[in-house]
């Protein structure tokens, strides 16, 4: 039975193990390539770091990697040894990735694309090592802490404001705005891509459908467009009697089908649409997969 739990242990930490190596070389391509030779920042304990090897010398990596060891005592006091382990290995590979980067220095490419493609890496890269179960250390630990307290704000938007004060402080100190305003662009970029990454692209329409004619709109969405629902109870409040309300998640893109639908079959039915950004279950996103 040990060997059996050995194996499953295994099978588990591979993959996540090759995520995070593919995350911190997403990550540190992004910085090392792209964002810091152009005196662009990244947000976070990275961007602090890079301001302070332009300032006051040692490497991006070196300072990143020891920047990162007061916060990884805090993430193994809230957080456990499991999950720090893993960070810190995010750490040591994205220190290691982004100095060997550096060495390449793609320096004098345009501002618009240099921020475009390193937005998409980064954002990549940290969305990847998230999805692993770990982070890219620094400021994702501060996030992880935050998002404990509050859990309703998303992951890119907690990003987005701890990163303001440090690309601030990167206009000042590289005396550019205009270089601060790119660096904001690519952190917003990166939210983007990182909540794709984390998130899916499974931003769908919940719908409520109250009809007199619910079981024969049922078969119709079951047959026609090929979506689940579920039938809730209610009550008319006015009237005191009963109704069927039909509950239904549907992709954006298939919803104009269902409204079609709902009202050639029955034009009188009360029909309520709203956002659902994050869903779980079949057809979409496992919450067992979900690290954040």
């Amino acid at each position: 039975m040990v060997f059996h739990r050995v194996v499953d242990r295994i099978k588990i930490e591979i993959p996540r193990l090759i995520l995070i190596l593919l995350g911190s070389l997403l990550y540190s391509a992004g910085i090392g390539l792209f964002l810091e030779p152009n005196s662009l920042t990244s947000g976070g304990v990275m961007g602090i770091s890079i301001i302070l090897s332009h300032t006051v010398g040692l490497s991006t990596g070196q300072w990143y990697f020891v920047l990162n060891i007061p916060l990884i005592i805090i993430g193994l006091y809230k957080f456990g040894a499991d999950f720090i382990s893993h960070t810190f290995i995010a750490i040591f590979l994205n220190s290691l990735f982004t100095d060997c980067f550096r060495s390449f220095r793609l320096a004098g490419l345009d501002l618009i694309p240099t921020v475009v493609i390193g937005s998409l890496l980064v954002g990549a890269g940290l969305g990847t090592v998230i999805r692993a179960g770990a982070t890219t250390g620094g400021m994702d630990i501060v996030v992880k802490l935050l998002r404990t307290r509050y859990p309703a704000m998303k992951t890119s938007t907690l990003f987005i404001l701890v990163d303001v004060l440090v690309v601030a402080a990167s206009g000042v100190v590289f005396g550019s705005y205009n270089l601060a305003i790119y660096s904001f662009i690519a952190i917003l970029l990166n939210g983007r891509v990182m909540d794709f990454i984390l998130y899916g692209n499974d931003e769908a329409r919940l719908v409520y459908i109250i009809s007199t004619k619910p079981k024969e709109l049922l078969s119709h969405i079951l047959n026609d467009v090929a979506i689940g629902a579920t039938l809730l109870s209610g009550t008319g409040a006015y009237s005191n009697s009963h109704r069927d309300i039909i509950m239904c998640v549907v992709r954006k893109r298939r919803a104009p089908r269902l409204q079609t639908l709902v009202r050639n079959l029955d034009p009188d039915a009360f029909m309520i649409i709203t956002s659902a950004n994050e869903i779980y279950g079949e057809g979409y996103k496992n919450i067992r997969s979900d690290s954040m």
